[in-house]
């Protein structure tokens, strides 16, 4: 598809900064590229690339410009949309052992077409003009249905996560920086009954946990690959890069900085 005259869209409320899949959203990237992270599995994605990412999931975004220029499509479906749909189709939904945090869906014509129509409802503000948000929403969401039928399945189930292995879990994704609250709602817990069970595994509170944990592993990237500490401190679960070299340096009694010239001192 030529997208030259596509712009940048946005439909629908906005994606949360946090690395939490609040509602599913589809992404149809139309110029740059983006390498996405969800504690498992990375994923390339590339102009022409449409998917689905879904809700209650951890991601990472790295977004990467072609000529200084980074466009997509963003359409948020969010659950009270997709309840007053449901509501209005006959449609049997089951449950599906698909825990991918992205899908890449399969091209089509109907998909491209879609695109392109988009074009003449752009505001400058790269959101769909008030009036069509809904008929633009629902005419994808059809047109996924059309194609990908299973991806009911997904989108449709309204179910609260189920209570999984914690230990398993939290190991894996513990460089999100993302609340308790999450963290407890992802493991299908209360946020009392995940504090209590993480101090029965762990031996520890979340938070001591967490950046004990993450501060190793920088400590590990730093000393043994030579990573900058300037390079890894947010893929860490840190927001910034004082906070980070303040506990570092508590912990270990030597600033990151200083720690990757010893290392490369010692090579």
């Amino acid at each position: 598809m030529n997208s030259n005259k596509i712009h940048s869209c946005h439909l629908g409320p906005e994606i949360s900064p946090e690395q939490f899949i609040t509602e599913h959203f589809f992404l149809y990237l139309l110029e740059g590229s983006m390498i996405a992270y969800d504690g498992q599995n990375t994923y390339t994605i590339q102009p022409g690339d449409p998917l689905l990412a879904r809700k209650n999931h951890l991601i990472r975004y790295t977004k990467h410009k072609n000529n200084s220029v980074f466009r997509k499509v963003v359409i948020t479906l969010e659950k009270p949309f997709l309840v007053n749909f449901l509501e209005r189709h006959d449609i049997d939904v089951y449950s599906t052992q698909n825990t991918n945090s992205l899908l890449f869906l399969p091209d089509s014509t109907l998909l491209q077409s879609y695109i392109k129509s988009l074009e003449p409802y752009y505001t400058q503000q790269e959101e769909i003009e008030k009036g069509f948000e809904d008929v633009k929403r629902e005419e994808l969401l059809l047109i996924l249905l059309k194609t990908i039928p299973e991806l009911k399945d997904i989108l449709f189930n309204f179910a609260i996560p189920d209570k999984i292995d914690l230990e398993e879990f939290m190991n894996r994704n513990f460089r999100f920086n993302v609340s308790l609250d999450r963290f407890a709602y992802m493991t299908g817990r209360s946020l009392s009954t995940f504090k209590r069970d993480f101090q029965k595994i762990f031996g520890s509170t979340p938070g001591t946990w967490l950046t004990r944990k993450r501060l190793e592993e920088a400590y590990f990237r730093i000393k043994s690959e030579g990573a900058k500490p300037g390079d890894i401190y947010y893929e860490l679960g840190f927001e910034d890069f004082s906070h980070f070299s303040f506990a570092f340096r508590k912990q270990f009694g030597i600033r990151p900085t200083a720690l990757l010239h010893y290392s490369d001192s010692t090579q």
